[in-house]
């Protein structure tokens, strides 16, 4: 059985921008514990999984940028691909409250072996679509849940994660975003920054390339509607943003 860790959409665009969406599924690979991490389809179907609504914003802006798009082809909780390969969180045990049956045993060997089947080629394939592009600028798309077990709910709309110093294609949109004024609009909300190795890190942050972090509060992009809604108002705000940095 060939399997996939990515799929990508309208490579043969011209534009600089690169959409991507790490989080896109809740797939586990038939190779991985025979396609099953343990935990009922109540669970996979959370945000412990996947980012729900993300992988539908990201198609609707990629096609409203004219931009290519990569998405992963495996769950988050199959390996993290917004993760550094020695990030601790890589491969979770345990997320917001939920045991994962099928990672509680698995050895640096297993680990291994998830990152050579989806890790390492999903960030090959990225790789390779932004070094194939002139002037990339890369969009990472995201969504957040509403609230965390036992946490105050989460109140921002649309949120820009960024690192210090102050990134200006972020700070641009944050502004366009804020000017938008039936927007809640969260600076490194509801998480802070990038971690060393993470996808913006590694693809954008390392190689000097503009880009941006943009997640989308998950009751706002339940609907196919919704997540198109999203990304199409989302698109011309980013070329706007761009504008205003002088790119």
């Amino acid at each position: 059985m060939t399997y996939h860790a990515f799929h990508t959409h309208g490579e043969s665009r011209s534009s600089r921008w690169l959409i991507t969406c790490d989080h896109a599924t809740n797939t586990v690979p038939p190779m991985v514990n025979g396609g099953t991490l343990g935990l009922p389809q109540s669970e996979m179907s959370r945000h412990i999984a996947y980012d729900p609504g993300a992988a539908g914003v990201a198609h609707a802006m990629a096609d409203a940028l004219d931009a290519p798009l990569i998405t992963s082809n495996f769950s988050r909780l199959v390996i993290d691909p917004n993760r550094g390969e020695d990030d601790p969180t890589l491969l979770m045990k345990l997320y917001d409250g939920t045991i994962i049956p099928g990672n509680r045993l698995a050895d640096a060997a297993e680990l291994e072996r998830r990152k050579e089947l989806c890790y390492r080629p999903y960030h090959a394939e990225l790789g390779r679509l932004a070094a194939s592009r002139r002037s990339p600028v890369i969009v990472a798309i995201h969504s957040f849940t509403p609230q965390l077990r036992g946490r105050p709910p989460r109140p921002w709309h649309v949120a820009l994660l960024h690192t210090p110093p102050q990134n200006v294609l972020s700070q641009a949109m944050i502004a366009r975003l804020q000017a938008e004024e039936d927007l809640c609009v969260g600076d490194n909300e509801p998480y802070a920054g990038h971690q060393p190795g993470d996808s913006i890190h590694r693809h954008a942050l390392s190689h000097d390339r503009p880009h941006v972090l943009i997640e989308v509060r998950q009751d706002l992009i339940g609907t196919v509607e919704q997540q198109r809604a999203w990304g199409r108002r989302l698109a011309p705000l980013l070329v706007a943003a761009l504008a205003d940095c002088g790119e």
